[in-house]
């Protein structure tokens, strides 16, 4: 009775064969009716052959062993040549032809009790299973086809099981008992050379080393799995390999070899689309970046940056535009890299991509420590910090509960089962087409392969039209792209000469207005004198007013100098360890004749204390935040010095009861600008002192700020580290 059904599913076989050859010639009939040039006919019936001709030589291996199976008499010679129809069909994806086939095998293999039989039917039922997405059919049969191949001895068998049952655990994810499977197979495999098994086991084995992070041996088995997949040409498998080696090597830090294997994936002209330069020129483009080779990575970064946004593939557009703002960054186009960086720290953000998103923190705070906004700085570093840490405890917390990696093979990685006794093979019966039906599913099937052939010649010409004008778009793009660089770099060059242009221009307005008036007073006393127009008692009234205007020449040739010198980017603090209350008794002793005159008075809390920074530095700070209290204290006010320690750090503060200052004048403090009042006296000033101050203490690592309510008074504060920062 089964022999008889294998041999009608023979017949089916070759009626279906037969009534192709026939379609095919109706369809050459039908064109050759229809109303078109002669030239259109020859490309579609030649299209039309090739399709049937590959669909026929896919299925000449199957017509061959179904003819071979019709002929053969003995019962196990009978399964052997179905055994082999059936795995020439899951090669070629027919499973449900196959399952017929297996069907009518495993019951004759039942019934003549071919355990060899049953347990091959047995295993490529799980394989068709598997390949359908039934993980629980499937490892049940290979567990009952590994057992009845051990009980037969039949390493190879076992090997193959252990094999497909490793590749469905790495697929679900559990990589340690996927791992031990496919080792368990290797050796077999290797020793017998069977190149697509041990395509497979390679691969398999380095996509579970990869997600356990034993990165050396992923690398190991991606270099096998390549070796293999390049004997056997097989394109996809060889570019995936490549591109795993590329990010492993880049994990590793050896950036030479990932460059390496990243421009092997480029150069497979057979997977060359958009979708894979998109994915992968933006990492080449880092790469390069990383040995400072700026034109080389910008023409990756810049292409894939075009190609993604194209595609709307947000992780590409994220990883080039982080890493064009660090080029930029490096080749000091800061507002280039600023635009860059704020939208890929959006993007990052919006698909959750925790690494990219890290490396925007880092690279925002280096951005804004570059442009002296310092406080924003601290806002990113701490972001990035935060961010670490948090991915650092998700580690720790996953590490936890996983079960620590056995990256070697284990040899009681699976035990036999105690019980021995024979497997009896369940068989599903599976519903069987009519045979009309079967038919009209073929005529259907091939009409549609002749309507695709058409569509597609078609296609072929309009994707021809289209390539060319996307080379073109692409080739005006770049002349665009560059032109904006050119345009970027021109503008910053033109800001920073008129940054330098309004340096001289304020240093010309000072000198010439507020140092002239203070020499010129000066000068006039001293001719007064040379004249003899004044008496003594003339003379003794105006010392006082003599000395304020030396004092003001001197304070503001001292200011001049230090502002200029900070404009030009010259100053370099000079760290030591001083002690604080000699600095106050030296600058005291230079205003106390002033506070005397102004009739202010001078209340010193200061303690010995020692800070670590430059003490020339710190003696100007003083100098002039002494200055400005006697300027806006009038007569019967008070000055108070005092230091103190806090948090390991030394902090001065000078208050006075003076006239204080207005919440709006208060956030012009400590700019780059020539902001200034006159004081109590009308004294003049430059508004260059306060933001003199910030930058000698900033260059120390301290901090200045002050707190002020008007018609009160001011407190200024200064804090010092007491110690070198960082262990520096």
């Amino acid at each position: 009775m089964e022999i008889l059904t294998l041999t009608n599913t023979l017949q089916l076989s070759k009626a279906i064969l037969l009534s192709l050859k026939n379609k095919t010639l109706i369809i050459i009939a039908w064109l050759n009716s229809c109303n078109l040039n002669v030239v259109m006919r020859k490309i579609i019936t030649l299209i039309i052959f090739l399709s049937i001709s590959i669909s026929h030589s896919q299925t000449n291996e199957v017509d061959s062993l179904a003819l071979e199976l019709a002929y053969q008499t003995k019962d196990t010679l009978k399964i052997d040549t179905s055994i082999k129809l059936i795995k020439s069909l899951y090669d070629i994806n027919d499973y449900d032809r196959a399952l017929k086939y297996i069907i009518e095998s495993e019951k004759l293999s039942n019934n003549v009790n071919y355990r060899k039989g049953i347990a091959e039917i047995t295993y490529y039922k799980a394989l068709i299973y598997a390949a359908k997405g039934d993980y629980i059919n499937a490892t049940s049969g290979y567990e009952k086809s590994k057992t009845l191949f051990n009980q037969l001895n039949d390493a190879l068998g076992v090997a193959k099981v252990n094999n497909s049952i490793g590749l469905i655990e790495i697929k679900r994810g559990n990589y340690n008992k996927g791992l031990q499977f496919s080792l368990a197979a290797i050796k077999e495999l290797e020793k017998r050379n069977l190149v697509n098994d041990l395509r497979l086991a390679y691969s398999n084995l380095a996509d579970a080393y990869y997600n356990i992070n034993a990165n050396d041996k992923a690398i190991e088995f991606y270099l096998k799995a390549l070796n293999i997949q390049e004997q056997l040409n097989d394109v996809k498998g060889t570019s995936r390999s490549n591109s795993q080696l590329a990010e492993l090597y880049s994990s590793k830090k050896e950036h030479r070899k990932a460059i390496e294997y990243y421009e092997k994936v480029l150069a497979n002209k057979d997977l060359n689309r958009d979708s894979v330069r998109g994915r992968i020129y933006p990492k080449l483009g880092s790469e390069y970046l990383m040995f400072n080779d700026y034109d080389t990575a910008a023409d990756y970064l810049v292409k894939g940056l075009k190609l993604n946004r194209r595609s709307r593939y947000n992780e590409g557009i994220l990883i080039a535009l982080n890493s064009l703002g660090d080029l930029n960054l490096q080749k000091g186009k800061v507002i280039l890299a600023e635009k860059q960086l704020l939208e890929a720290g959006a993007i990052a953000k919006k698909i959750d991509h925790k690494t990219e998103l890290l490396k925007h923190y880092r690279l925002m705070k280096s951005l804004d420590s570059i442009n002296k906004r310092f406080e924003r700085a601290f806002v990113w570093q701490r972001q990035y910090y935060d961010l670490k840490n948090k991915i650092k405890k998700a580690e720790v917390k996953i590490a936890s509960k996983a079960v620590e990696p056995i990256i070697e093979l284990d040899p009681d990685f699976d035990k036999p089962v105690a019980n021995t006794e024979k497997v009896d093979i369940v068989t599903k019966t599976a519903p069987i087409e009519p045979e009309k039906n079967f038919n009209k599913f073929k005529i259907i099937l091939y009409a549609l392969l002749a309507a695709l052939a058409i569509v597609s010649t078609f296609l072929v010409l309009i994707y021809l039209k289209r390539n060319n004008n996307i080379r073109y778009t692409q080739e005006l793009e770049e002349k665009n792209i560059k032109i904006e660089l050119q345009n970027v770099a021109f503008q910053e060059q033109t800001k920073h000469l008129e940054n330098v242009n309004n340096v001289k221009d304020k240093l010309f307005s000072i000198v010439s207005h507020d140092l002239k008036d203070s020499l010129s007073s000066i000068n006039g006393f001293i001719d007064l004198l040379k004249d003899g127009s004044l008496s003594r008692e003339e003379f003794d009234n105006l010392i006082p007013e003599l000395s304020e205007n030396a004092n003001n020449a001197s304070l503001l040739l001292f200011n001049l100098l230090n502002w200029s010198k900070s404009q030009m980017q010259s100053l370099e603090p000079k760290p030591s360890l001083f002690d604080i209350q000699e600095v106050f008794e030296d600058k005291v002793k230079l205003v106390e004749q002033r506070m005397e005159n102004k009739g202010i008075t001078l209340t010193d809390h200061s303690l010995r204390d020692f800070a670590y920074a430059d003490r020339s530095m710190f003696e100007i700070v003083i100098q002039n935040l002494l200055a400005n209290a006697l300027k806006f204290c009038k007569s019967g006010d008070t000055i108070t010095i005092s230091n103190h320690i806090s948090n390991g750090s030394c902090i001065v503060s000078i208050a006075d009861t003076g006239v204080g200052i207005s919440k709006q004048n208060l956030e012009k403090l400590f700019k780059n600008s020539s902001f200034t009042t006159v004081g109590t006296n009308n004294e003049k000033g430059t508004g260059l002192g306060l933001s003199i101050c910030k930058e000698l203490i900033e260059l120390n690592n301290g901090k200045i700020w002050v707190e002020s309510t008007q018609g009160v008074g001011s407190t200024f504060y200064v804090q010092l580290p007491k110690s070198r920062p960082n262990g520096d």
